[in-house]
């Protein structure tokens, strides 16, 4: 099992099962755009399927009018309303590599507390294009800060 893990929480002002399905259903809607957050440089469609072997893939239209679809991950787990966990590829992942990702749901006084948990990172080659050049701890922080980008826009979605 991989050691390293960068992780994000957020609360979310509505209950266990409507941060799932927000999470979820949702997550083109919540998830941010640009080059940062999405491979698309065109407005793009992020979606998840549901249950396991369900995919997070991204679809958008290319300069040239075709669709293009770009597959980030495969569900591993699918346990509404408490975890969903995927396995998850960068764009410029060789084949047999990978990453994974665990989404928790845990109900609190005042909400949801929503944990993102991405680990793996110690099996893809320091010198990947992913890892920005940066040494283990600083790329952690970073990609942890990056998923608290992400749920921050999912906190300010679901208080909508």
């Amino acid at each position: 099992m991989s050691t390293d893990r960068a992780r994000a929480s957020v609360r979310v002002d509505v209950g266990l099962e409507e941060a799932f399905r927000i999470f979820t259903e949702e997550i083109d809607q919540w998830w941010r755009p640009g080059r940062q957050f999405r491979v698309g440089q065109r407005r793009s469609m992020l979606a998840i399927e549901p249950g396991p072997e369900g995919r997070l893939f991204e679809s958008f239209e290319t300069k040239n009018g075709h669709t293009k679809v770009i597959e980030t991950g495969r569900v591993l787990a699918w346990e509404p309303p408490h975890r969903i966990r995927f396995a998850w590829r960068n764009v410029n992942f060789r084949p047999d590599e990978e990453t994974y990702v665990e989404v928790t749901f845990a109900p609190g006084a005042r909400g949801t507390m929503v944990t993102v948990t991405h680990w793996g990172w110690d099996d893809i080659r320091p010198d990947h294009p992913a890892r920005h050049g940066l040494p283990p701890g600083p790329f952690l922080g970073m990609t942890g800060r990056w998923w608290g980008e992400l749920l921050t826009a999912l906190r300010r979605h679901a208080a909508v």
